[in-house]
C-alpha cells in the first residue's frame, strides 16, 4: 500500500499513530503465555505461539483506531526461526486488518546485499523463475550510511511495488548527537543524510504530496525536527521517541507541516504493555492508550493551527 493509503487513512481514522509490536516475552501477559509454556515447555515454540497471540490481540484492539503497526524485527529474531514464523505471521495478520505495515529492519549495505534485504522484505524472490513474497510490508526502516547505492536498491522495489521507506535520518536516542550532529563543510551529518533523502522525495511524490520514502525524525529533538521538516518538505516522518522515551504531542508538532500531515509517531511499549500500568486486560489497555495518545497529539496539532481533519 502506497503512501497515498497511508494519508487517506490517517485522515480517515483521524490518528497519526504507528503501534510499534515489539514484544517481549517477560512482558506478555500469564494468561496469554503460560498455556503454551505448560504445552510445549520452556522453548522456542511456546514463545512463537504466546507472540502470535499477543500480536493478533493488540492489533484487534487497536486496527479501528491506528493506520498502521511497526514490528520491530530484533524481538523476534531474538527467538530464532521460531520467531520469525511469529513476525511473519503478525505481517500478514496485519496486512488481513488493512493496516500499513512498516517493518523496522534497519537495513542498509552494499547495493548487492541491499537489493536482497530489499526483495526479502518489500520486493520478490525469484526461485527458478517464479517470484515470491518472503515477508510481507508495505514499507521498511532503511540505515543510509553506505550511500546512494545502497538507498538505490530500495528505490527500485518501491517503484515496482508501490512500497515505502523511511531513511535514519535522527534518531531519538541521546547518544545519536555523537555521529548524527557532526559537522562537514558547516552542516551536520543529519542535515546532509535529510538532503539526500529529499533528493529521492523529489523525484517520487505522489498524488497525496508525499513521497514513499520518508524519514526517521526523532520526537526527542524538536528543533531539529524543524529544521528538517523544511530540508524535507515532502518527506513523511516516522517519529519515534513519543511515550516511553519522554515525548508528548506538544514536543513533536514541529515533524508536522503546515497541513497537520507529514508524520506518523510511534508508540510501543506504552501501548503494548499499558496493562502493567492500568490493571485493565491487555487489549483494553492497549486500546484506552492509543485513544490518549490520539488526543494528546491532535490536540497539540490544534493548538498549533495545524489541524488535518
Amino acid at each position: 500500500m502506497s503512501i497515498n493509503y497511508l494519508v487517506e487513512q490517517i485522515k480517515v481514522k483521524k490518528s497519526p499513530i504507528v503501534v510499534g509490536l515489539d514484544p517481549r516475552i517477560e512482558q506478555i501477559p500469564a494468561e496469554v503465555k503460560d498455556k503454551y509454556f505448560a504445552e510445549y515447555g520452556n522453548t522456542l515454540e511456546a514463545v512463537m505461539h504466546a507472540l502470535i497471540e499477543f500480536n493478533r490481540g493488540i492489533i484487534d484492539a487497536v486496527s479501528d483506531l491506528v493506520p498502521a503497526v511497526k514490528p520491530q524485527i530484533a524481538f523476534y529474531e531474538k527467538y530464532g526461526i521460531e520467531g520469525l514464523l511469529a513476525y511473519k505471521d503478525t505481517c500478514n495478520y496485519a496486512k488481513e486488518k488493512g493496516l500499513h505495515v512498516i517493518a523496522d529492519i534497519k537495513r542498509g549495505d552494499i547495493g548487492s546485499t541491499s537489493k536482497a534485504y530489499s526483495e526479502a522484505h518489500i520486493g520478490q524472490t525469484d526461485i527458478n523463475g517464479t517470484k515470491v513474497s518472503a515477508f510481507f510490508s508495505d514499507s521498511v526502516t532503511v540505515n543510509p550510511y553506505l550511500g546512494d547505492d545502497c538507498l538505490k536498491e530500495f528505490v527500485d522495489d518501491i517503484k515496482t511495488f508501490d512500497k515505502g521507506m523511511w531513511v535514519l535520518v535522527k534518531t531519538s536516542n541521546k547518544s545519536s548527537e555523537q555521529l548524527q550532529n557532526l559537522k562537514v563543510d558547516g552542516e551536520t551529518i543529519y542535515k546532509k543524510v535529510g538532503e539526500l533523502v529529499n533528493n529521492w522525495c523529489e523525484q517520487t511524490i505522489q498524488s497525496c504530496g508525499y513521497s514513499p520514502i520518508g524519514a526517521v525524525v526523532g520526537a526527542t529533538f524538536p528543533e531539529e525536527a524543524d529544521l528538517l521538516r523544511a530540508v524535507m518538505p515532502h518527506a513523511y516522518f516516522l517519529v519515534p521517541g513519543y511515550g516511553a522515551q519522554g515525548a508528548s504531542g506538544k514536543d513533536i508538532v514541529n515533524c508536522f507541516n503546515e497541513d497537520g500531515l507529514g508524520a506518523i509517531v510511534n508508540s510501543s511499549r506504552g501501548i503494548t504493555f499499558a496493562y502493567e500500568k492500568t490493571g485493565e486486560d491487555y487489549k483494553t489497555a492497549a486500546r484506552n492508550a492509543v485513544i490518549e495518545m490520539r488526543d494528546d497529539i491532535n490536540g497539540a496539532l490544534i493548538s498549533a493551527g495545524k489541524k488535518y481533519f
